[in-house]
C-alpha cells in the first residue's frame, strides 16, 4: 500500500505559472516587480497525489523559482521591501495551510519509530522549498517584525500550530524551526504562542492521546523554558504541574520522553523549590504495568537527581527510595537493572551517603530478597555491589540493618510455626494434609532467604562484590530485536536525504 499523501493541491491547472526572467537579469528597478510575480506565480498548487506525473513541465517551473527565490534573498541585501511582506505571507499561506489526510493510524495506538513508516507529503518537493523560503525570509537581516505583524497574527500562528499534527516527520522539522523563529522575533506573539501550545497538550491529554508533534513542540518549549526569567511566573510554574507533568501518563510516552525530560529538568534547574511537586507528581504517574515506561521514568528521575539541591532530596527521599525498592524487586530485569544503576550516580550516591539513617531502612530488605531470589543473575551482581557500598557507607548501620532483618525473618517464621500449630491442632487436620509437606506455608516462606544466611551476609557481600568486579565485561546497549516487515523504499529514502531546518541554515550561513 503506498503512504504518501496529498496535501497541497485542490488545484491542478498551470493558470498563472509561466517561465520567467531570472532575477538578477533584470533591471535593479524591476527586481522587485518580478519578485512579486514570482512569488504570486507560486501560488499555483498542483496535483502530486492523484496523478503525479500531470503539469511535469509546470512543476519544475515553479520548483525552479522557488529554489531561485531561497538563494535571491539569501544572497542580496535590500531585496526585502515593504510590499514583499504580504506576498510572502500570503504565498506561503496558499501552499501551506491545508486541511491534513485522514490519520494512517485513527485508533491513536502507540507510533513506533523504528518499526512504522510515518505517512510522507506528496508535494514536498514543493513544500520544503516554501519552507525553506519563508525561513530565509524570517533570518534575514532586512527582515522588519514591526512590518510583518501586520500579516504574521494571531491567525497565521493557530494554523501554523495546527500543521504540527502532520504525520512527515519533514515537515514537522521545518514547522519546529519556524514557529522558534516567529517566536523569537514577535515578542506581542509570545504569549498567545504559549496559550495555543497548552490547549494542544490538553486536548492530547485529556481527549484524544493523539498527536504526531507533542516531541517538536516540547522541543520548542525546551528553548523557551531555558529563556525563562527569574524568579518564574506563576503561570509557568502552572504550565509544569498542570500540562508538562500529566503529560507523563499518556501511553505514547516514549514518542517524546526525552523532549518532556529535558523540559522538566530546565524548570528545576530553574528554580530548585519545584524539586517536590514534580517528584511526587512522577511518583503519582508511575507506571503499574508496562516496564519499559518504568524504565523511562527512572532515566527521568536520575536526570532530576542530578540536578536536586540537597535540601530538596530530604523532602522526597523517603517515597522515593520506597519506590525505588520496588523497582529493585521487579521481575523485569531491565527496570531492577536501571534501578541499581543510580549506585553508580557519585552525586546520588553523596546524596545517599548524607541521608544514609533513613534511606538504608528502606533498601536493605529488597536488596537482601533479591539478592538471593532475583532470577537474572546480572542483577544479583548489581545488588551485591549496592549492598557492599552500604556497608562500606555505615558499617554500624548495615550491622543494625542485618540484625533488624534476621529478627524480621525469625518472627515470620515463628507465626507461620503458630499458624502451623493451630492448624495441626483441628480435627480434620489429617484429612486436608499433603502427606509430602510441600505445600507447608513455612517451607513457602523459607523459600527466600534463610536466618542463617544474614549472619554470613558481610562476607557473601564482599566475595560476590570482588567477583562481579572480576567477571564485569564491557556493557553492550540493549538492542530490541526489530520485526521483517518489508520497508517503504521509497519512504527510507526520502528521510535519509532529508535535510534538517536548522542544518539547512547552518550550512547557508557557514558558506
Amino acid at each position: 500500500v503506498s503512504k504518501h499523501s496529498s496535501s497541497s493541491s485542490s488545484s491542478s491547472s498551470s493558470d498563472g505559472v509561466s517561465a520567467l526572467l531570472v532575477l538578477p537579469d533584470v533591471a535593479p528597478a524591476e527586481q522587485e516587480k518580478l519578485f512579486v510575480q514570482k512569488l504570486r506565480q507560486c501560488c499555483v498548487l498542483f496535483d502530486f497525489l492523484s496523478d503525479p506525473l500531470s503539469d511535469l513541465k509546470w512543476k519544475e517551473v515553479k520548483r525552479a523559482a522557488l529554489s531561485e527565490m531561497v538563494e535571491y534573498i539569501n544572497h542580496n541585501r535590500s531585496v526585502i521591501t515593504e510590499p514583499i511582506y504580504p506576498e510572502v505571507v500570503h504565498m506561503f499561506a496558499v501552499n501551506m495551510f491545508r486541511a491534513l489526510p485522514p490519520s494512517s493510524n485513527p485508533t491513536g495506538a502507540e507510533f513506533d519509530p523504528e518499526e512504522d513508516e510515518p505517512t510522507l507529503e506528496a508535494a514536498w518537493p514543493h513544500l520544503q522549498l516554501v519552507y525553506e523560503f519563508f525561513l530565509r525570509f524570517l533570518e534575514s537581516p532586512d527582515f522588519q517584525p514591526n512590518i510583518a505583524k501586520k500579516y504574521i497574527d494571531q491567525k497565521f500562528v493557530m494554523q501554523l500550530l495546527e500543521l504540527f499534527d502532520s504525520e512527515d516527520p519533514r515537515e514537522r522539522d521545518f514547522l519546529k524551526t519556524t514557529l522558534h523563529r516567529i517566536y523569537g522575533k514577535f515578542l506581542g506573539l509570545r504569549a498567545y504562542i504559549r496559550k495555543q501550545i497548552n490547549n494542544i497538550f490538553y486536548r492530547f491529554i485529556y481527549e484524544t492521546e493523539h498527536h504526531n508533534g507533542i516531541a517538536e513542540l516540547l522541543e520548542i518549549l525546551g528553548s523557551i523554558i531555558n529563556g525563562f526569567a527569574l524568579p518564574l511566573k506563576e503561570e509557568h510554574k502552572i504550565f509544569l504541574l498542570k500540562v508538562l507533568l500529566p503529560l507523563h501518563k499518556v501511553k505514547s510516552l516514549s514518542v517524546y520522553h526525552p523532549q518532556l525530560a529535558y523540559c522538566v529538568v530546565q524548570f528545576l534547574e530553574k528554580d530548585s523549590t519545584l524539586t517536590e511537586p514534580v517528584v511526587m507528581a512522577l511518583l503519582k504517574y508511575w507506571p503499574k504495568t508496562h516496564s519499559p515506561k518504568e524504565v523511562m521514568f527512572l532515566n527521568e528521575l536520575e536526570e532530576i537527581l542530578d540536578v536536586i539541591e540537597p535540601s530538596e532530596f530530604v523532602k522526597v527521599m523517603e517515597p522515593l527510595f520506597r519506590q525505588l525498592a520496588k523497582c529493585v524487586s521487579s521481575p523485569h530485569f531491565q527496570v531492577a537493572e536501571r534501578a541499581l544503576y543510580y549506585w553508580n550516580n557519585e552525586y546520588i550516591m553523596s546524596l545517599i551517603s548524607d541521608n544514609a539513617a533513613r534511606i538504608l531502612p528502606i533498601m536493605f530488605p529488597a536488596l537482601y530478597r533479591n539478592s538471593k531470589s532475583h532470577w537474572n543473575k546480572t542483577i544479583h551482581g548489581l545488588i551485591y555491589n549496592a549492598l557492599k557500598l552500604f556497608m562500606e557507607m555505615n558499617q554500624k548501620l548495615f550491622d543494625d540493618c542485618t540484625q533488624q532483618e534476621k529478627a524480621k525473618l525469625k518472627e515470620r517464621e515463628e507465626a507461620w510455626m503458630k499458624i502451623e500449630s493451630l492448624a495441626r491442632s483441628n480435627p480434620q487436620y489429617v484429612m486436608c494434609v499433603d502427606p509430602s509437606g510441600l505445600n507447608s506455608p513455612v517451607e513457602m516462606e523459607t523459600d527466600g532467604p534463610f536466618i542463617e544466611d544474614v549472619q554470613m551476609l558481610k562476607k557473601t557481600v564482599q566475595a560476590r562484590a570482588i567477583q562481579m568486579a572480576r567477571e564485569q565485561r564491557k556493557e553492550r546497549p540493549l538492542v530490541r530485536r526489530k520485526s521483517d516487515l518489508p520497508q517503504d523504499s521509497f519512504t527510507t529514502k526520502a528521510l535519509e536525504t532529508h535535510r534538517r531546518a536548522e542544518d539547512m541554515l547552518t550550512n547557508h550561513d557557514g558558506r
